[in-house]
């Protein structure tokens, strides 16, 4: 049994961790409130938006746009992947960094030349431990993302994809489903074919050729706005959904690491117990015998 001196050490060690896993659960849980209300609020505006291209694109009319159309081979694609810049969150981090480099496999198998982007310090730590080299890294985003801060990187993919130096753009992170669930996933921004898909009453009017909108000046000026608007916009919230993702990662790992560390203590305190309870029944009988031998 160890010395009770080094128990009582090493228990007062445990708790001061337990003290700093617990001061970061509870930072973690009031970032996560604000960078839920964001994630959700972005939700609505994302679905809304997706709506608006979807009724644009099944009007009836001859409208089209380039983002919107597939290119029929891929030679040159985009893997952004969406990490964090500090650890402690669990396997936040590992799950999108093993999806991303697993997209990455693939789209070397069908692509000609393959583009790795990779955002947070985790990430780009991971990449170059594993021995991957990253065209582009963005170390500027912390919990709360901002517009101005992925605006220009939207930007960048839209005009590479307009001039063709672009054909698909993947972008791997955690979706948030709901505070209880997060999901990570790889989901492919460009081109925007998935926005044809829309309800029935889209498909009738499709059919009938109708159109139960009047698009002033015209359908095809409207989409030129409203189109790259829908990818900044889906891109955005992919940036939102990492980090609130990432609060939420990192207030249950701190959160399990604060019942640990009590648990520890707690069977400490019990081994701390017994070793100076044996320390004093030692001492105890030292003096007795030390009596016995003076009679």
């Amino acid at each position: 049994m160890a010395k009770a001196r080094a128990l009582d050490k090493r228990r007062k060690s445990i708790r001061n961790i337990r003290k700093i896993t617990r001061t970061m659960e509870l930072i973690a849980t009031a970032r996560f409130k604000k960078a839920m209300d964001r994630a959700t609020a972005a939700t609505a505006y994302t679905s809304r938006i997706t709506q608006l291209v979807q009724d644009l694109a099944q009007s009836g009319l001859e409208v089209d746009h380039p983002l919107l159309e597939a290119r029929e081979t891929t030679t040159n694609a985009a893997l952004l992947v969406l990490t964090a810049n500090r650890g402690l969150c669990g396997g936040y981090n590992g799950n999108v960094v093993r999806i991303g480099i697993k997209r990455r496999e693939e789209l070397r198998e069908e692509a000609e030349s393959v583009r790795l982007e990779v955002s947070g310090k985790r990430g780009n730590s991971a990449m170059k431990f594993r021995g991957i080299d990253v065209d582009e890294q963005y170390l500027q985003f912390e919990d709360q993302p901002k517009w101005d801060e992925v605006d220009p990187i939207a930007s960048k993919f839209l005009d590479d994809y307009t001039l063709g130096k672009l054909d698909r753009l993947d972008v791997a992170y955690t979706k948030f489903v709901s505070s209880s669930r997060q999901v990570a996933i790889v989901e492919t921004l460009l081109p925007l074919g998935s926005l044809d898909g829309g309800d029935d009453g889209a498909k009738k009017t499709e059919q009938s050729g109708e159109s139960m909108y009047e698009f002033l000046p015209s359908a095809a000026s409207i989409l030129e706005e409203v189109v790259p608007t829908s990818f900044k916009v889906k891109l955005f919230k992919c940036f939102l959904d990492a980090a609130v993702s990432e609060q939420i990662s990192r207030m249950v790992a701190m959160k399990s690491a604060t019942e640990n560390a009590s648990e520890m203590i707690k069977q400490l305190s019990m081994t701390y117990n017994r070793a100076r309870q044996s320390q004093i029944t030692g001492e105890i009988m030292e003096i007795i015998g030390g009596v016995e031998a003076l009679k």
